[in-house]
């Protein structure tokens, strides 16, 4: 099993350049507080807040998922360059439409690096209603 990596509050990291390692290679989700059931909504995933991610040969984000709970939902993979290559940096983002289900959905999404692994978002519940 690879190790996962979790988001910590970059406030409460002292180093800059540990607030640039956690921040660039941790997803956010950004979706609804709630939603009807049978309905179909926009989970945005981002990798990165304040700091961007670099985009070369051997060093980028390759793939980007999304579960509820245990189970993937969706997920969406990156070739190198797709943010502009080396000389440039940014945030891979895409946006999944997903279908409600349940009572509530407990979204986690992951992110993998070519150099630095798997990193997980803090959970997001959505209220179906």
């Amino acid at each position: 099993m690879p190790k996962i990596n979790k988001y910590v509050d970059i406030d409460t990291v002292e180093r800059e350049a540990k607030k640039d390692y956690i921040d660039r290679h941790s997803p956010f989700i950004h979706t609804v507080e709630s939603v009807n059931g049978g309905e179909m909504f926009e989970v945005t995933v981002q990798n990165g807040k304040e700091y961007t991610h670099p985009d070369d040969m051997n060093h980028y984000i390759a793939s980007i998922s999304l579960f509820n709970g245990e189970t993937l939902v969706a997920k969406a993979d990156f070739m190198a360059g797709m943010l502009g290559g080396d000389e440039h940096k940014g945030h891979a983002k895409v946006t999944f439409h997903v279908l409600a289900t349940g009572k509530k959905m407990n979204l986690v999404a992951h992110s993998y690096c070519t150099k630095h692994g798997i990193w997980e978002s803090d959970p997001v519940e959505v209220t179906v209603n």
